[in-house]
């Protein structure tokens, strides 16, 4: 006679049926290519480096180029005003507030600081989060491309926020899931004249040292409330 629990155990065989992929705890990475960006950029560029030619700049997180203050907003012009309007309403299509009857879309009015940089060849960004900011962003005036608009290196780098322990107990197993591939490593992105980009501002991000023979010319800020 069978062992009744044994014959319970087999008739309850899990099936081979299709397997739901959810995938929990994204960070937002916002990506938007800047309307009129030619203009824009075009004013940007001769604000900046003139800026640069009587301001010795600081040094942050950068390694080599030269970077302002966070007072952008105070001698960037209309050119700078319109930039960062932009950047508020983009972060305002994605941000929410918690109230008692559910989510308010929208947001409350952003304190706002932002700074320039100016990259040459061999400069880039040690890694870094922004503290006291709810979002962060980057704006490229001037990725320094190659004649034929091609990059050149200095890809914005982004660092797993859940940590190293994936790459750390088995440095050649993967998640094989759509955006889970570099689980414990990092991401890349390829900053190109024009684009936009806003994150989380406690997300670790570093800039790898530009290769052109040119100048790349960006936009950072921090929003806050």
């Amino acid at each position: 006679m069978s062992d009744p629990h044994t014959a319970v155990a087999l008739e309850s065989k899990p099936s081979s049926g299709a397997t739901e992929i959810q995938r929990r705890f994204a960070t937002p990475f916002l990506v938007m290519a800047v309307s009129n960006a030619s203009a824009l950029n075009d004013e940007l560029r001769g604000v900046i480096l003139g800026r640069a030619a009587v301001d010795p700049g600081v040094q942050r997180s950068n390694n080599g180029g030269w970077q302002s203050d966070g007072d952008f907003a105070d001698w960037s012009g209309a050119a700078g005003e319109a930039l960062l309007a932009t950047a508020q309403a983009a972060a305002n299509s994605a941000t929410a507030v918690q109230t008692d009857e559910g989510l308010l879309y929208g947001a409350p009015e952003w304190k706002v600081n932002a700074w320039a940089n100016i990259n040459r060849a061999g400069h880039g960004n040690r890694a870094h989060h922004h503290p006291a900011a709810f979002w962060s962003g980057v704006y490229w005036v001037d990725a320094g491309g190659g004649e034929d608009g091609s990059a050149r290196g200095g890809e914005f780098e982004m660092h797993d926020p859940r940590g190293i322990l994936p790459a750390f107990y088995a440095p050649r197993l993967r998640y094989a899931v759509e955006g889970c591939l570099s689980a414990g490593g990092q991401d890349f992105f390829m900053p190109s004249s024009g684009v936009m980009v806003l994150f989380p501002a406690w997300l670790v991000h570093a800039v790898r040292p530009y290769a052109g023979d040119g100048v790349r010319i960006s936009v950072a800020f921090n929003l806050s409330v």
